[in-house]
């Protein structure tokens, strides 16, 4: 399994609005994507603008080529890139240990 987190940074004043915009985009789009086995997002106290978004796909691949270059990628954008301060930045990682 792969981890995608993304580091988000939106417009002051509309962390409401993202909130709704980014679970709605979850629900509605990236549910759809293939490879995709769920998600989290946290938002920061000290810097309410800063969000992390974690997303666990199959493969790399699930990502950064059948998501990020299929039907769905727009979509996504459409409803979550109009509050972006600056573009996110995107890393994937692999598992190295966990706790039971």
């Amino acid at each position: 399994m792969i981890l995608e987190i993304a580091e988000i940074r939106i417009a002051p004043g509309q962390q409401a609005a993202f909130d709704e915009a980014i679970a709605r985009g979850l629900q509605t789009v990236i549910a759809q994507a293939k490879g995709v086995r769920g998600w989290k997002v946290n938002k920061c106290i000290e810097s309410p603008e800063r969000y992390v978004l974690q997303i666990f796909w199959d493969t790399l691949e699930d990502h950064t080529v059948a998501f990020r270059e299929g039907p769905l990628f727009p979509q996504w954008r459409a409803i979550v890139g109009p509050f972006f301060a600056s573009p996110p930045l995107v890393e994937h990682f692999e598992l190295l240990t966990k706790s039971d």
